[in-house]
């Protein structure tokens, strides 16, 4: 199964190998079980402001900015985008209600995946949509010593977000490799689409309530079930891209 994927991958982009320099991850639902609380806190500021959006949708849209994941909402339902004013308002509620709920613990897996990387002397980089302050304070505590400041992109680092490629094409340029030396790990849909639009190989985690063929159908080169299943596929996987 790797062997095919890796194999299509380089054909597809023609590139003579894949060799691994780095490991360009996503945030919440790859590192952290965080999207439950996501899509519940979405699905409750929603219905506060006369808007439907079940907590299962929020996985879909995993990766937007707040505003055009208002937007999506209040058009289909509305026929028309939100004000500036309710944007805020809306994504300020989503917020607190987000902050209320039981802080998200690690993803099984995310902890002794990255060990490996590490071990291995790869690169980690973070790239996700998020804009949290606390952001470096957090990862430093859950996954000390492996997520560099300097190896990081954040909402702050780039002007359009996921699906846009530019995340994880900022992604490359902070660590330093080119786009046949990475992977991006990815757990979101939109996530995925933005991986393959950057010519990235992109793995697939499904952690959440999706089908697998919802992230199979963005472009993903290879599909686990789990962190932890990749985690257990690693030393296989690796001994074909290095």
């Amino acid at each position: 199964m790797f062997e095919e994927a890796i194999r299509t991958y380089l054909q597809t982009h023609r590139f003579a190998s894949l060799h691994l320099k780095a490991v360009l991850f996503d945030m919440d639902g790859v590192l952290f079980d965080s999207m439950k609380n996501h899509a519940a806190a979405w699905h409750e500021a929603m219905k506060r402001y006369h808007l439907h959006m079940t907590p299962e949708e929020a996985y879909l849209h995993e990766g937007r900015t707040g505003a055009d994941t208002i937007n999506i909402i209040s058009t289909r339902q509305r026929k028309e985008t939100a004000s500036e004013e309710e944007i805020e308002a809306i994504y300020q509620t989503k917020s607190e209600i987000f902050n209320s709920l039981p802080k998200a613990e690690r993803m099984p897996g995310a902890y002794e995946l990255l060990q490996k990387i590490k071990k291995e002397g790869l690169t980690p980089v973070l790239v996700t949509g998020s804009g949290q302050i606390s952001l470096i304070d957090r990862l430093n505590r859950s996954f000390p010593d492996v997520f560099k400041p300097g190896r990081m992109v954040t909402a702050f680092d780039v002007k359009h977000g996921k699906p846009n490629p530019e995340p994880y094409l900022t992604g490359l340029q902070k660590a330093g490799v080119s786009t046949n030396e990475a992977i991006v790990v990815e757990n979101a849909p939109l996530g995925i689409r933005a991986g393959v639009a950057a010519g990235i190989f992109t793995v697939a985690v499904n952690t959440g309530p999706l089908a697998d063929e919802v992230l199979q159908e963005e472009g993903a080169n290879l599909l686990f079930h789990s962190m932890m299943d990749f985690n257990n596929n690693w030393e296989n996987f690796y001994q074909l891209i290095q």
